[in-house]
């Protein structure tokens, strides 16, 4: 059962992020994957208060976790893309937006899960 519930927040974890990336690039250029940097910013503070505002204060089941932390996050943040995304960029000589890409990508997410911990806490 636990399968299930990882694979059902993954499932709807991959389709929302595929609609969120969608968004971004008709508002932003797509010279630079920003879709993909929103996805990783915004999941990762999705993260942060699954588990610091809600896990560490019990208030998130087992089965929530299951479905929402492991499932959701793990199937809506995109660091195996970030990583394809960033290679291609090496690949094009986009030394730059690629080192750009993963400084904002690192940094910025971390940031944002600490964010989270600050707000929650």
């Amino acid at each position: 059962m636990n399968y299930l519930y990882v694979g059902l927040g993954a499932g709807l974890g991959g389709a929302l992020r595929y609609w969120l990336s969608a968004v971004v690039y008709k508002i932003v250029p797509s010279y630079f994957p920003f879709g993909t940097l929103a996805v990783n910013i915004l999941g990762s503070f999705i993260l942060g208060v699954l588990i610091f505002g809600l896990d560490d204060k019990e208030l998130l089941s087992p089965t929530l976790k299951l479905l929402l932390a492991i499932g959701f996050c793990g199937g809506f943040t995109t660091f195996s893309t970030f990583s394809l995304e960033t290679v291609n960029l090496l690949r094009d000589s986009e030394f730059l937006f690629a080192g750009l890409n993963i400084i904002l990508n690192v940094v910025v997410t971390i940031t944002s899960i600490y964010l989270a911990y600050i707000i929650v806490k």
